[in-house]
């Protein structure tokens, strides 16, 4: 059953006689229809009537539409004016610039603009690494998409996906203090998209790629990493990848298991999927079985030998499964001891999950609704998870994406290698205490602000050993911010 929440939210401006029990009769129609009362306020009382904001929460689009009318049903009401306080809160965007210094006299003036300026442009021509030093460089991210895999809603433009991208830019502002900007490409040319990114890549630090759809996430996410020397992460995979390592280690810790001993099944070969697949097998894990809709991947498969299976899935066919297991992500639960579902809903029902090992672990994270619903697969678990923020144990990158580029852009790391994702995941991991570790509480919350400084830490930490920071030309050492 659907719950009320904050994204139906709404507010109803109602004008109401000096009459005693009208405000009563609004609730109550509001709370009959199973509309959640948020807040009443008194906008203006005089005259013939008062005028109040009630603020609730709905379950559903349509939901909204039947409180409105038990509203308006209440004979004494008057209904002034509907807002939908979701897109009230998207008007003209959700980000903005702001001044780093002031700009109040005519000495702010000429060192910020002319004449002074020209002093900082020849520096800089003169060593184009002082960019990250004198210019936003050093603490600004571009969030990239071309609005081919936005959220669920799969291909739906540019335009429409760019209030997820203000919102991962507020996300990054607000958790790690960095200035994230949306760039909304109209193109789904994978050529188009690297050769622009490569263009504006001078005025950013680091380039967050975001839901552009597999498998060109893929090749383009490579070739930039080839070509340019800032950091570059595509988060649709390993933002997702590095929170379930993070889930995986905390479950290990708490049941006393080694993760290499694992044996892992996964159903979604996506961009996600194949992320995943890496990391948990970077991460020491051998035992792994990947399935798509047509059941498991192995190089036996008539695709695979044919030729028609994409890259990243070969890679999976190549690299996991050398048993050749066959079967749908059902049967080849048997003997496994976490399922990682990164598909879609009922994919598995609970009683499958008896043919995993005793005291599994699920990682059930297709949003809105998981591949097997929590509250059928308790009897049958003994840590689960999903990519829903209304239960425990969220799987959510927020958790991930806002340290990992804080920790890069302190060291101004050229690259973010496999190994700083897995000391990300590290981070995440140990921000709950062994102490505090339980079944529903193996992920910190996200707004947990140890979070970010864990995570930065380990990552700068990590880029210093890998070798992956920038080194001043001229004293080979360690070029940090001023």
């Amino acid at each position: 059953m659907a719950i009320p929440s904050a994204q139906f939210s709404l507010t109803l401006r109602v004008e109401l006689p000096h009459e005693s029990g009208t405000l009563s009769k609004v609730t109550a129609a509001i709370s009959k229809v199973g509309g959640a009362i948020v807040a009443v306020d008194t906008v203006e009382a005089g005259g013939d009537g008062t005028i109040r904001e009630i603020t609730i929460d709905c379950e559903s689009q349509d939901h909204r539409g039947r409180v409105i009318k038990a509203v308006q049903s209440v004979q004494e009401a008057r209904l002034v004016e509907t807002t939908d306080r979701t897109f009230e809160l998207h008007r003209r965007g959700k980000i903005h610039t702001g001044l780093a210094a002031p700009l109040k006299t005519r000495d702010d003036l000429s060192m910020a603009y002319t004449p002074g300026v020209a002093r900082v442009c020849s520096a800089i021509a003169e060593n184009r690494q002082k960019a990250f030093k004198y210019t936003i460089k050093a603490n600004t991210v571009a969030v990239v998409t071309d609005g081919t895999a936005v959220l669920g809603l799969g291909d739906i433009g540019p335009e429409a996906a760019m209030p997820v991208m203000e919102g991962k830019a507020m996300l990054f502002k607000e958790f790690a203090d960095v200035d994230a900007f949306p760039i909304a490409l109209d193109t789904k040319d994978p050529d188009k998209i690297v050769e622009t990114v490569k263009l504006i890549a001078p005025t950013f630090g680091g380039i967050n790629l975001e839901d552009i759809s597999s498998p060109r996430c893929f090749e383009i996410e490579q070739r930039l990493i080839e070509e340019l020397d800032i950091p570059i992460f595509h988060d649709d995979q390993h933002g997702t990848a590095i929170v379930v390592l993070a889930a995986l280690m905390n479950a290990c810790r708490l049941t006393g298991r080694n993760i290499a001993d694992l044996s892992v099944s996964m159903a979604g070969a996506g961009a996600a999927g194949v992320a995943c697949a890496k990391i948990m097998m970077g991460a020491g894990i051998t035992e792994f079985v990947a399935c798509d809709r047509f059941g498991a991947i192995h190089t036996g498969r008539e695709d695979y030998q044919s030729g028609a299976m994409n890259a990243p899935k070969r890679w999976l066919a190549e690299n996991t499964n050398k048993d050749r297991r066959d079967g749908s992500p059902a049967e080849v639960l048997e003997g496994t001891d976490l399922f990682c579902g990164l598909s879609g809903p009922g994919i598995i029902t609970a009683k499958d999950l008896q043919r995993m090992n005793p005291d599994p672990f699920v990682f059930a994270m297709a949003n809105p609704v998981p591949e097997v619903r929590p509250e059928d697969a308790a009897p049958y678990v003994r840590v689960m998870a999903t990519g829903r923020s209304d239960y425990p144990n969220q799987i959510n990158n927020v958790l991930a994406f806002p340290g990992i580029f804080r920790g890069v852009l302190d060291v101004r790391a050229r690259a973010i290698t496999e190994e700083m994702k897995i000391a990300a995941a590290e981070g995440i991991a140990a921000t709950i205490e062994d102490d505090e570790l339980t079944e529903d509480y193996i992920v910190p919350s996200v707004f947990n602000r140890e979070v970010v400084t864990e995570v930065a830490r380990a990552v700068s930490a990590e880029a210093e050993r890998d070798g992956a920071v920038r080194l001043d030309d001229q004293t080979g050492e360690l070029s940090l911010p001023a």
